[in-house]
């Protein structure tokens, strides 16, 4: 059988007659002689391409075919019938297509997200086009606080404080049951000392909520150092493990009371106590928040003592935050740390739109709609008014106007960030020194806390209590909780957004020079950095501002006279234009970059629990956009405490 097509046969198929002469030529590469030889069983097929270029294929079947061969030959021989039938199998058009762009070949959808993520791109190539890279701010260091030496925390009791009862001497026992995340347990297991102490009671090692949004099996051995709390606090409570036998075999008969939010010391005498002492145990459920603020001030001590000395993590949780903390000083002498509270559920409650459009509207409307008592929110009303959590492009806007520079690193603990990393790219852009626990440590490394949020929530704790500045875009418990012993052990700069001042002034955004942006955002920030008396004490959340456990070092008090009295001489003075603010952050952060390949991760890596000062804010000037939460069963709303 033979097959043959002459090289230039027919002018209306020049383009094929072209590819078969490539097939020719690649033929005549291959044989080298002109001529290819192979064998198949007992078959025997001859190529031979003669001088005028035309090509022949000989097959020689062989006396026997099996079966099997002659089933593929046959199959072959149908194929070759479709082929002439449809056209040739090489078609010039085709190799012009494949070198033309293939975007077309996608589906719909897939182009769609691209076309969104270059968007997106540009829009924050283009958003921070204004930005310079190295900040200023006059006056001073940003980083630290020119009065924080002159106080320090102060925790010891007074000389009028009663001796602790004994175990057989107290009134009964009372159980624990906490509720929500780690830190709004973490105040929940500070009011239960309390409260033991004024009911002079025993104090069963408090129950961590396994239940709740997180659902975390952890027990609070796993988290805090459990023979330490109950050392640590000896001279105040009697703390047990767990029920003597007597009392153990009724645990769950036990009487289960839940106490209002916030009650008084008197409520709890009057109220409570009566029931202790007949029914000599007592189980507490949803503990939070159901001690009132404002107490006397050996019971604000006492709450300092447990929360900032008493409740130390375990062992294994210290040393993987510690480890966190050295790796970022390695890469730089200091560092910001941002707790991002971005989550779907919470961005849903808040009622705020964030410009996610019709998907973002149908998706967080979705979420809203399981709370049947909210009533619709005007997104703009809630923005202006300071209601709604800043964006991470906003966080970081905040923190380049106020004077950090683009070599600055930041750490970020972080949950569920709604839109992923197209929320995180405008920060990262601002940012580019940008770090999580998941890219400081290794899978193997995190895999004993992985599963468990508040053992990554407790790693996290320690790295943003190390860090020489903090900052948050929502003023949860953990929030407050860091502020509070940030002011406590040091007055490390602490970064709390005026967020209805700020609200506006994001909106004008796009109308203002990055001078004017950053000068306005330096002016509503004043009284939200953490600085000494910002606040009058007794005023605001204790457990942010413990103006009780913060002392004046009465030998420097002069100093920090004359110190005060510059300041305010300074800010009587009409504010420079600010371009001529800028000052000599630059500088600093050269110096930054010098001090970064001497560093050692000892001494200032690790935090001094010696005595510091706290620093406050006046009242007037406080932000009270959350103060809407307190009267709210945070059960039912487990994002918002955290």
């Amino acid at each position: 059988m033979f097959w043959e097509r002459k090289r230039g046969s027919n002018p209306t198929t020049a383009a094929k007659n072209s590819s078969t002469k490539s097939i020719a030529s690649l033929f005549s590469w291959v044989a080298g002689i002109g001529q290819w030889n192979w064998r198949h069983g007992r078959n025997r097929r001859i190529l031979v391409m003669a001088p005028s270029g035309r090509i022949q294929m000989k097959i020689v079947f062989g006396p026997v075919l099996p079966r099997m061969s002659l089933l593929c030959g046959s199959m072959l021989m149908v194929l070759g019938l479709v082929s002439l039938l449809i056209g040739p199998v090489l078609d010039v058009d085709h190799f012009h297509r494949l070198s033309e762009p293939r975007s077309h070949s996608l589906p719909a959808v897939r182009i769609n997200q691209l076309t969104e993520t270059l968007q997106s791109l540009r829009a924050v190539q283009n958003a921070f086009m204004d930005v310079p890279a190295l900040v200023g701010i006059s006056p001073g260091n940003i980083w630290t606080s020119k009065v924080a030496k002159f106080y320090y925390g102060c925790s010891s009791p007074t000389k009028s404080y009663p001796r602790r009862i004994s175990e057989l001497e107290s009134n009964g026992y009372i159980l624990i049951q906490t509720s929500g995340g780690l830190n709004q347990q973490r105040i929940g297991i500070m009011d239960a000392v309390v409260v033991a102490r004024i009911l002079n009671a025993t104090l069963v090692v408090p129950e961590l909520d396994h239940t709740s949004f997180w659902e975390d099996s952890s027990n609070f051995s796993d988290i805090f150092d459990v023979d330490w709390f109950i050392a640590a606090l000896a001279s105040d409570v009697v703390i047990v493990k767990e029920l003597p036998r007597w009392l153990k075999v009724l645990e769950r008969r036990l009487m289960s009371m839940r106490v209002p939010r916030k009650s008084t010391p008197e409520y709890y005498r009057r109220r409570v106590l009566p029931i202790l002492k007949r029914k000599k145990a007592i189980r507490f459920t949803k503990f939070d928040y159901r001690l009132a603020n404002n107490l006397d001030e050996d019971l604000q001590k006492l709450r300092c003592r447990v929360n900032y000395h008493a409740l130390r993590f375990t062992t294994d949780i210290r040393d993987m935050g510690n480890t966190l903390v050295g790796r970022l000083r390695q890469r730089s002498g200091r560092y910001i740390a941002l707790h991002l509270r971005f989550e779907p559920d919470m961005l849903a409650f808040s009622g705020c739109y964030y410009g996610g459009g019709e998907k973002e509207l149908r998706e967080l409307g979705s979420i809203r709609n399981r709370w049947e008592t909210l009533h619709p929110r005007n997104p703009e009303r809630q923005l202006r008014n300071g209601k709604c959590p800043l964006t991470p492009q906003d966080v970081g806007l905040m923190l380049r106007a106020l004077g950090f520079g683009n070599n600055s690193h930041l750490y970020v603990a972080s949950g569920e960030v709604y839109g992923g990393e197209q929320n995180l790219a405008p920060l990262k852009a601002l940012f580019p020194n940008f770090y999580t626990k998941n890219l400081l440590a290794n899978n193997n490394e995190l895999q004993p806390f992985s599963s468990y949020s508040s053992r990554m929530a407790a790693i996290d704790y320690i790295v943003c209590g190390k860090s020489d500045a903090f900052i948050t875009n929502n003023n949860g418990n953990m929030a407050r909780i860091l502020a509070g012993h940030r002011r406590y052990f040091g007055h490390k700069l602490t970064i709390r957004p005026n967020a209805k001042r700020l609200g506006p002034i994001f909106l004008s955004r796009p109308n203002m020079t990055w001078s004017l942006f950053s000068s306005k955002v330096r002016k509503v920030q004043k009284g939200f950095m953490g600085e000494p008396d910002e606040i009058r004490p007794g005023r605001g959340e204790f457990s942010e501002y413990p103006g009780a456990c913060i002392c004046k070092n009465l030998i420097m008090d002069d100093e920090l006279q004359v110190l005060k009295k510059q300041q305010t001489s300074t800010t009587g003075k009409k504010e420079k234009d600010s371009v001529n603010e800028i000052t000599e952050l630059q500088v600093q952060n050269e110096q930054d970059d010098e001090r970064n390949l001497k560093y050692s991760t000892t001494g200032s890596g690790t935090l001094q629990e010696e005595n510091f000062q706290v620093q406050h804010t006046d009242v007037e000037k406080m932000d009270n956009s959350s103060a809407w939460i307190e009267d709210l069963e945070l059960e039912d709303m487990p994002w918002l405490s955290d």
